[in-house]
């Protein structure tokens, strides 16, 4: 097994943190091309793996049948801030189908990002579904569920159609047997499954590269991905680092996060697919080792846009007075 990727946390001139993290890059045809630490043990995705969560939407035909373009494709596929414009759109999906925001069964809570949750509270607003991060998720399973004639209370329950057609995608792209011993329950009340990072790699990879799958659910998967390098707001939000990776180099790079330290994504043009997963399940080991992984995949045929990945790999850390205290970076050999 390779060492995993170490993250460092320092304070002045000494380390204080370390987190360490497995890593996965895989072309289509199911090759390792490298990684770091344990690739093999399953590990729940969460949310970094909605685009293939989202193939029954496009596949069905339910998407073109609302006339959705790239904007309600993205945000399909988002873990959104929950500012304004992703609760309107969300909404706006949902009237397509003849639905309203009681439909939704992904539970509230206040933005992730402070700003934004201020921002809503001072406007005396207050956390709703449409507000919840994968309100936009949960739009496309309901658009869905409604174009193929089924009943929409309950979708997110494993027995549902729709989260069969999410689980049988995700048997299909990663190519691991997900039985209801490897599932538990997300934090919008879906399904999660657990599989090896290799298998999210190899799964992204297949997506990017256009191979080793039916060509509908291939067409369906590449598309919700360049839906997303298209409209990457949508996708994310305001400052989150989902849209800062894929501003970097725009139309080039898909990465998307998921709760507990989890990224996947793929490199089109390269055929590459990659997964990872900070094993204390940190947000901040994760965003640097995304960046830092993704300069490793493109280091030879890119290295301008490799030394901004890993320009982006390392973050200087400020106190409340605004003083640098430290940094976060990727422990070098």
């Amino acid at each position: 097994m390779a060492e995993p990727l170490v993250i460092e946390v320092t304070r002045g001139a000494r380390v204080e943190s370390l987190h360490r993290v497995s890593a996965a890059v895989c072309d289509a045809a199911g090759a390792l091309v490298f990684s770091h630490g344990d690739t093999v043990t399953p590990v729940f995705p969460r949310s970094a793996v909605k685009v293939f969560q989202a193939i029954p939407f496009v596949e069905s035909g339910s998407a073109d049948a609302y006339g959705f373009t790239n904007r309600e494709l993205s945000l399909a596929c988002a873990s959104h801030s929950g500012e304004e414009g992703h609760r309107r759109l969300a909404a706006e999906m949902l009237e397509r189908a003849g639905l309203g925001e009681p439909t939704l069964e992904c539970g509230c809570h206040w933005p992730f990002d402070m700003s934004v949750a201020l921002d809503l509270a001072r406007t005396g607003g207050a956390p709703t579904p449409l507000g919840n991060n994968c309100s936009g998720k949960h739009a496309g399973f309901l658009c869905t569920a409604v174009h193929l004639g089924e009943e929409t209370r309950g979708y997110v329950e494993a027995a549902h159609p729709v989260q069969r057609r999410a689980l049988a995608v995700m048997e299909d792209l990663t190519g691991s047997a997900l039985p209801p011993s490897m599932c538990g329950t997300d934090g919008c009340s879906i399904p999660t499954a657990a599989a090896p990072l290799a298998g999210f790699a190899r799964g992204f990879a297949k997506l990017a590269a256009r191979q080793g799958a039916e060509p509908s659910r291939l067409a369906a998967g590449r598309r919700l991905i360049e839906a997303c390098m298209a409209e990457p707001w949508l996708m994310s939000g305001t400052g989150r680092a989902c849209l800062t990776l894929m501003e970097a180099a725009p139309g080039r790079v898909f990465a998307k996060t998921g709760a507990e330290g989890v990224f996947c994504g793929a490199v089109p043009e390269l055929g590459l697919g990659f997964a990872l997963k900070a094993q204390d399940g940190t947000s901040r080991a994760a965003e640097a080792a995304v960046a830092h992984l993704l300069a490793e995949m493109l280091r030879e045929s890119e290295p301008a846009l490799a030394e901004r990945y890993d320009a982006m790999a390392r973050r200087t850390l400020k106190n409340w007075e605004g003083r640098e205290v430290g940094e976060i970076r990727v422990r070098r050999a």
